[in-house]
């Protein structure tokens, strides 16, 4: 009996002993998450060859990355940066638009300016612009709430372009009957604004840029539109917030309730939409421009618990839970113009899951 222990010992000892050139494998579902501290460009990293991706599958992915017009692409899993890559004279340093995927910092700090008691989601949004904001009439303009803003469902009309002057800005529907992608969103910046005393850019800077060690700032883009335009890596720790539910290092910069609400399903006829986030994994989905209803999941290729800020020209924040990671895609579009979602979405999953699954 000792014998047979000693010589079991002994194979348990060996093997162990020829496997010690090999990288070890971590578990991202163990690991702590990390965040990156404010003031420095020291971001840790994770070997890939700890998580067991393709390898072989990395060069096709980035090459394709290239090609279809990217400028910086990043990968975090538990806030570590496994993959950094800048294509097209792009560097770590170089600012670029985040277009609509920067609807989800205003969803965010609407929820922070609530949570500080300064405004309520479902207050009518004529609280706080006054009357006349729209030239809907009286009764319609006096049903649309902030809620309706951050769902997409003002029920204002989205042919109209992206002028979001009062005269513009023409009834179409009753408030919470219609889903259409319309820039009247922006309308929330102007309620934060007035709600808090202060500007918006100083509430974001307060509440978002400065507590995340962000870099960037709002451009404007006519017709009374406001841009971010930030670093890949500055866009990196808004995913990374978005991924810790609203908590960055041992502060709850925004409530967990709140950004849960913002990425589940906020009504019934958009089930890929909450507030201002797309909702993958769903049952169907409406694109932007059409008022027709598609069956199945946005991105089929995809995790199916992913939300994402998506904006003009394939700007991606991608947040995928059940993996712990965060994916940042920066650049042109990838094809031919478009407002969010493109077919590049479904492509390009297809070659991220050839790596990481």
């Amino acid at each position: 009996m000792k014998k047979t222990f000693l010589f079991l010992l002994t194979v348990i000892t060996v093997g162990c002993s020829s496997s010690d050139s090999e990288t070890p494998q971590e578990n991202p579902d163990t690991e702590a998450m990390y965040f990156p501290d404010n003031g420095t460009d020291v971001w840790e990293t994770k070997d890939r060859a700890t998580l067991n991706w393709n390898e072989a599958a990395v060069q096709p992915l980035l090459d394709y990355l290239e090609l279809k017009h990217s400028r910086s692409f990043i990968i975090l899993v538990n806030g570590r940066i496994v993959m950094e890559e800048y294509f097209n004279g792009h560097t770590a340093t170089t600012p670029w638009y985040w277009a609509s995927a920067g609807k989800t910092l205003t969803a965010t700090v609407t929820g922070i300016a609530e949570q500080e008691g300064f405004l309520d989601i479902n207050d009518k949004v004529s609280d706080y612009l006054g009357t006349g904001w729209t030239s809907a009439p009286l009764a319609k303009e006096n049903l649309i709430t902030n809620r309706h803003l951050l769902t997409m469902t003002s029920g204002l009309d989205d042919a109209n372009g992206d002028d979001v002057s009062p005269a513009n800005l023409e009834y179409k529907a009753d408030a919470g009957t219609r889903w259409a992608y319309h820039n009247v969103y922006v309308k929330l910046q102007d309620v934060v604004a007035e709600a808090t005393g202060q500007s918006w850019n100083d509430y974001f800077t307060a509440k978002i840029k400065t507590p995340l060690g962000m870099t960037g700032t709002w451009l404007e883009s006519g017709e009374d539109l406001s841009v971010y335009w930030s670093t890949a890596r500055s866009m990196a720790r808004f995913g990374l917030l978005a991924l810790n539910n609203g908590k960055w290092k041992n502060q709850q910069i925004i409530n967990a309730g709140y950004f849960s609400d913002a990425t589940t399903t906020s009504q019934n006829i958009n089930k890929s939409y909450g507030y201002l986030w797309w909702l993958n994994g769903k049952e169907s989905y409406h694109m932007p421009q059409t008022q027709f209803e598609f069956n199945g999941e946005l991105i089929p290729t995809a995790p199916a618990d992913m939300y994402m800020a998506l904006g003009k020209n394939d700007q991606k924040i991608y947040v995928i839970p059940s993996k712990k990671m965060v994916i940042i895609r920066m650049g042109d579009a990838a094809d031919e113009e478009n407002w969010a979602l493109s077919g590049f979405d479904e492509d390009l999953w297809e070659k991220i899951s050839a790596v990481i699954d």
